[in-house]
């Protein structure tokens, strides 16, 4: 399939309307906040900003037209899913709740899957209101029942008697004998608690709001398999891209501006 393992640059809009239906097992995006601000991007491992290359995540017609924007480009996301297909669209609290209704109205109601909640600490906090420190992705599936779901288990359980087996299996003594825990630990929730990338990671590519490679591979391996098709149509500097190919799956991306489809392209040749 020649439209797999490519990088476009250019509208998402005319990108994805070319490609075929049911094409992606799995669409992560993560389109404009409606912040009103102007970016600009840094140049990156070492490099001065590129004072040339910069966005502005503002919209004629304010809300209106950001919604106008990005509605035909849901509905073209839930064309090129697959039956078994899911959806995850990262966003904060400008526009989730107008965008949440948008797929309710696209995908159905049914097919809402989950508002997860990636929480961060990073930056300062408010006088005025309790700190902002969270993103929401919103989750929907192609056909529930249908979707394809791999239970992730990370971290330790939180109970008090714990015990654990020679062999390593914990569990906890009952009135009714040993109740065992899974060892792999407990299944992940909705609330992810994974660190924002600091202005000094090594993860940095100089794109602004670029995405911890930690949080697309839990996506990834949340809803795909290897060799599946993983979508990304405002890729930004690739990090969705860069996290499938090291699980060996395959990948679309898009970008509109070409400083981000240079930075996702040298990322994956790396």
């Amino acid at each position: 399939m020649t439209h797999v393992d490519r990088v476009y640059s250019g509208d998402n809009l005319n990108v994805m309307s070319r490609l075929p239906d049911g094409c992606c097992d799995l669409i992560y995006i993560d389109p404009p906040f409606l912040t009103g601000r102007e970016r600009t991007v840094a140049g990156g491992k070492g490099k001065p900003r590129d004072k040339k290359a910069t966005f502005a995540d503002s919209f004629a017609g304010g809300r209106k037209g950001y919604l106008a924007f990005m509605h035909p480009r849901l509905e073209q996301c839930h064309r090129l899913l697959a039956r078994s297909g899911t959806l995850y669209v990262h966003l904060d609290w400008r526009v989730a709740a107008y965008i949440r209704i948008c797929l309710d109205t696209i995908f159905g109601e049914d097919n809402f899957l989950n508002e997860i909640i990636w929480h961060y600490r990073t930056g300062g906090v408010s006088r005025k209101w309790f700190g902002r420190k969270h993103d929401t992705i919103l989750v929907y599936a192609k056909k529930t029942g249908a979707h394809r779901f791999n239970v992730l288990r990370e971290g330790v359980f939180r109970t008090d008697g714990l015990k654990f087996e020679t062999d390593g299996r914990p569990y906890k003594s009952t009135t009714r004998g040993k109740l065992y825990f899974n060892a792999a630990g407990p299944a992940l929730t909705d609330v992810w608690d994974i660190p924002f990338l600091s202005t000094v990671s090594l993860e940095r590519q100089g794109w602004p709001t670029q995405k911890p490679l930690a949080l697309l591979d839990r996506i990834i391996r949340a809803s795909t398999r290897e060799g599946d098709c993983v979508a990304d149509f405002f890729c930004g500097s690739g990090t969705t891209l860069v996290a499938a190919k090291r699980l060996g799956r395959r990948f679309i991306g898009c970008d509109a501006a070409k400083a981000a489809v240079s930075i996702a392209r040298r990322r994956l040749k790396e």
